[in-house]
């Protein structure tokens, strides 16, 4: 499916339900090596050197103190996503993508246990309406980091217009409020053949506070990093 629709008062009650139901249970999951073990074998920033090497995580220029900036949700979150933190199926031919972060508060300390939603389109610029390809959700482990396998997704036209590649998220402190947000590529990304800088360069909506760093491609994979900033109270 490749253009957006309009929401309805079910689909948004459910959303909220399921927050309030994996704030309440939610168990820090392993970042297991199918993410952020990948990601951090090829660093890509100060950040990504200091995972590697195992120091300490010090404060960054990602980190600094203003929250990440919010996005519009879209119509076609769905709730109930599965936790993985591999979104990579048999039936998924995209441009592969590492990706690696950190969730911090407001005070710049990394958050255990945050909920992580990711949810994006494939290779062909289409959304799996009806199951749950391409979508899942992850708790950060003790030192605040997630980790995420999955494809570079592709850019789409919607009710916006032209849609430059960018992978969906939500993240929440524990009994926190939700960010909800849009991650993007840099413009020199190489994926299908498409043109990233005039992607971005066309889309209305594009942050690029929200950019990804990344890495490669190399062996046909590429490495990307983002730290997210959350407030852990509602304001």
């Amino acid at each position: 499916m490749r253009h957006d629709h309009d929401p309805d008062g079910e689909q948004t009650n459910s959303r909220r339900a399921f927050i309030r139901r994996s704030s309440v249970g939610m168990t820090a999951a392993l970042v297991a090596t199918t993410g952020a073990g990948a990601a951090s074998a090829a660093p890509v920033s100060p950040v990504q050197k200091a995972r590697a090497a195992g120091r300490p995580l010090a404060v960054t220029p990602a980190c600094d103190g203003h929250e990440t900036p919010a996005a519009m949700e879209g119509p076609l979150f769905k709730p109930q996503s599965p936790e993985r933190t591999d979104l990579v199926t048999p039936a998924i031919r995209g441009v592969r993508l590492d990706l690696s972060g950190i969730v911090y508060d407001t005070a710049c300390k990394p958050l255990p246990g945050a909920l992580i939603e990711f949810w994006q389109c494939d290779q062909n610029g289409d959304y799996d309406t009806a199951g749950f390809s391409l979508r899942g959700h992850q708790y950060t482990d003790g030192r605040g980091a997630f980790g995420l396998r999955t494809i570079i997704p592709r850019d789409y036209w919607g009710r916006w217009g032209q849609r430059a590649p960018h992978i969906h998220t939500q993240v929440q402190a524990p009994g926190g409020p939700a960010l909800i947000t849009q991650l993007y590529f840099p413009d020199d990304t190489q994926a299908y053949g498409r043109d990233f800088a005039a992607l971005n360069a066309a889309d209305r909506l594009i942050n690029r506070a929200c950019t990804i760093t990344l890495a490669g491609p190399k062996g046909g994979r590429y490495t990307g990093a983002f730290d997210f900033v959350i407030q852990t109270t509602a304001t």
